[in-house]
């Protein structure tokens, strides 16, 4: 099993808040976010992992070489990084075309190391992460669920589809070879098809609606976690969130 971490984004809207550096580098508890992922995943067995950068990725590289570990860390860059993500997932294709399972991460979430554990040993070898436990808005990436199947996977969802219930997506996935290599495909075709300004999930949206019964989830509710998005995210992990991880 491989990891890939997507944090070539800017993260404009964290303002000074961040010190201009990529959102990945925040740290909290003294330790930044992708060090976090990095030291996890080796905790769970996986090290052979991905960082896709962009923005200021020098700061990224040498955040990752001061990184005493034994894993390995391998970098690329996406030079067009202020565009849509699904360009970033497209720079991680000889990863996904490897043949192996994969992991995807965002990189700008805090997390209870459970959530990941959960993802790495589900037995579903397509899956989403969901978290009932959430603040309806257009912010929040949401999971819709009908029965037991996913029936769509996106911030705005139409108001007459039927589902029992939505969560929160994580933004942590896991997907077998051969969706890896499909998503190689679909990422693709936005690109070549001028939809380079897209975020990721759509593709991973199609793939769901084409084949739901490929797809799994598990239910990660009641587990502590927060992407960081805006100013507000990063009091709310320094107050709040790491306080629950630590218990």
């Amino acid at each position: 099993m491989k990891a890939i971490i997507l944090a070539a984004g800017i993260g404009k809207r964290l303002g000074e808040i961040s010190g201009n550096r990529p959102k990945c580098l925040l740290e909290f508890d003294g330790i930044s976010l992708l060090h976090r992922h990095i030291r996890l995943l080796a905790q769970f067995g996986i090290t052979d992992i991905l960082v896709i950068c962009g923005y200021r990725q020098d700061e990224i590289k040498a955040s990752l070489d001061s990184l005493k570990i034994d894993v390995h860390i391998q970098t690329e860059f996406n030079p067009d990084y202020e565009s849509g993500s699904v360009i970033s997932l497209w720079t991680a294709h000889a990863f996904l075309e490897s043949g192996d399972d994969i992991i995807l991460m965002d990189a700008d979430v805090l997390y209870d190391p459970a959530i990941l554990q959960s993802l790495i040993e589900t037995l579903h070898e397509n899956c989403f992460l969901l978290d009932r436990d959430f603040v309806p808005g257009d912010e929040p990436v949401k999971i819709c669920v009908l029965g037991n199947t996913m029936v769509d996977f996106r911030k705005l969802i139409e108001p007459k589809l039927q589902f029992d219930y939505q969560g929160e997506s994580v933004g942590f996935f896991r997907f077998n070879p051969e969706i890896a290599k499909e998503l190689v495909q679909r990422c693709k075709s936005y690109i070549d098809n001028g939809k380079k300004d897209e975020p990721y999930e759509e593709v991973l949206r199609d793939l769901l609606l084409e084949t739901p019964d490929a797809f799994d989830f598990e239910d990660v509710s009641g587990l502590a976690w927060i992407e960081i998005d805006f100013p507000e995210d990063v009091q709310r992990a320094q107050n709040e969130i790491l306080s629950k991880i630590k218990q």
